[in-house]
This record gives structure tokens, C-alpha cells and sequence, in this order.
């Protein structure tokens, strides 16, 4: 990997007539929490699905863990992310269903082993990781893939509102799991519309807003007015560099993602 574990140049996403994703330049460095926000349409998620190589982008460069998103094998093997609906088997067990993507990433199972039940325990389904995913809750879903995104010890992280359907101690249990690899040598990339989330864990937040990278910086430097040195709050910027209007005709962010 070089120093930067996300960059992009001049990233473009376009369907017909219309740019989704419009001109995106990012340069993210590793070991870092990304916050990446924006209203619902904005194309955060066109983003991450170019940078996880699950769409083409129309034009432009970018490179994720030193791998060209172009090179779909070299991007995958050092990446894991969780989409705002995680891909799972109902008709498996919690067990199974990590088992089966270890598998899939050719974790030696001795290893994988310790690693499940060891992620098990930190998200407290151990108890419940031997039913059927099927019968499990949206936040018990929602952990499972978490689990599976980080089972292999990716380098970077690609996290779309992880904390979608969770308690607040589960919540808590995905902040800190973030702060921790981003303490190691990993790079996470987090997408959420819950702005203290962001405010709380992000060294850099990123707001997109109709394709276009609108404003980023450090969340204080973002929050600081530099003419009278008064402090806004992370929602009075997400307001002021997006329009003001939430996609429901309230002054504040949209609760749930572009399709």
C-alpha cells in the first residue's frame, strides 16, 4: 500500500444524460476514519460501489489499498464493506454464514475459528449465533455483516450506515470497533446520515452533495467559523453547504440512502 489508501481523480459516474457522481478527487490517507456525507441522491453510494469495483466508473482514476479499481481481484482481496443491506443466507446460521465467507476469503479455518467467535462475542451473538439468520432481528442482521466485512483484517473498510437497526450498546460496540482499527493500520471509509457518529470518529469528513464534493476537512476545522472563531454544530454545516432543506422538507439531513 502507498500512504494514501484511498485516491481518486477526477471520478465520474454517469447513467445517460445524467452524472451521479461528477468530477470526485479524494486523496485518504491510511490508519484514518473517512466521514462521508451527503443527502439522500448525492451518489454516496455510486461512490462506494465504484471504489468496491461493483460499478465502472465512466471516467476518471481512483485506487483503493494501492490497487487500481479497474483491477477487480487486486481491490477485493484487500477490502472489506458493508452495504446498507448486508448479503446474507437466511437459510444459514450466524455460524455458517461466516464460516462460508472465511471460506470464501481462504482464511485458514483454525484462525477463522478464533476470529468468529471472537467477533461473536464482541457484538453479543454468541448466544444466538447458532439459529437461523433468517430468524434474526435487523440489528442481529446487521451485525452479521459487520463481522463478515471485517473478518478478514482488511486495510480498508467500507462501511454504509453500520449502525442502521442497532441499540445503543451495539451502536457503541460499532464505534469503538471503528476508533480501534483505525488506532491499528486500517482505513475506514464510513457513510452515515447519524452526524454525531461521524462527528465523534471522523479525521475527515467529506460532504457530497448533487455528485460534487461540496466541502472536507477536519470535523473542528469544518465546525469553526474563522471570521468570529464561534463554533457551529456538524448539522449546521451539513445544512449550510447542502442547501438547508432535507430531502423531507425539514431543515435537517434525510435518514436513509439512495438506493
Amino acid at each position: 500500500m502507498t500512504d494514501r489508501a484511498i485516491e481518486t481523480r477526477n471520478l465520474t459516474k454517469r447513467y445517460g444524460d445524467e452524472t451521479a457522481v461528477d468530477r470526485l478527487n479524494l486523496a485518504i490517507p491510511e490508519a484514518s476514519v473517512y466521514g462521508f456525507l451527503g443527502p439522500n441522491g448525492a451518489g454516496k453510494t455510486t461512490t462506494m460501489r465504484m471504489l468496491t469495483t461493483l460499478t465502472t466508473p465512466s471516467d476518471g482514476t481512483g485506487t483503493v489499498a494501492g490497487a487500481d479499481i479497474t483491477d477487480r481481484d487486486a481491490v477485493v482481496s484487500n477490502i472489506g464493506y458493508l452495504p446498507e443491506d448486508p448479503p446474507l443466507h437466511g437459510e444459514l446460521t450466524g455460524r455458517e454464514q461466516l464460516r462460508y465467507i472465511a471460506g470464501l476469503r481462504d482464511l485458514p479455518e483454525a484462525d477463522a475459528e478464533d476470529r468468529i467467535d471472537d467477533l461473536l462475542d464482541r457484538f453479543s451473538l454468541s448466544g444466538d449465533a447458532d439459529k437461523r439468520i433468517s430468524a434474526y432481528s435487523k440489528g442481529m442482521k446487521q451485525k452479521v455483516g459487520i463481522i463478515q466485512a471485517m473478518l478478514h483484517d482488511p486495510d480498508v473498510l467500507f462501511l454504509d450506515e453500520p449502525t442502521s437497526g442497532l441499540d445503543p450498546r451495539a451502536a457503541r460496540t460499532v464505534r469503538d470497533t471503528i476508533a480501534s482499527l483505525a488506532d491499528g493500520d486500517a482505513t475506514v471509509f464510513l457513510s452515515t446520515h447519524i452526524l454525531p457518529v461521524v462527528d465523534e470518529l471522523a479525521d475527515t469528513i467529506g460532504v457530497l452533495y448533487d455528485g460534487q464534493l461540496v466541502t472536507e476537512g477536519a470535523p473542528d476545522h469544518l465546525k469553526s467559523r474563522a471570521e468570529s472563531g464561534d463554533e457551529r454544530t456538524l448539522e449546521d454545516v451539513f445544512l449550510e453547504v447542502t442547501g438547508g432543506i432535507g430531502d423531507n422538507g425539514d431543515e435537517r439531513p434525510a435518514s436513509t440512502e439512495e438506493a
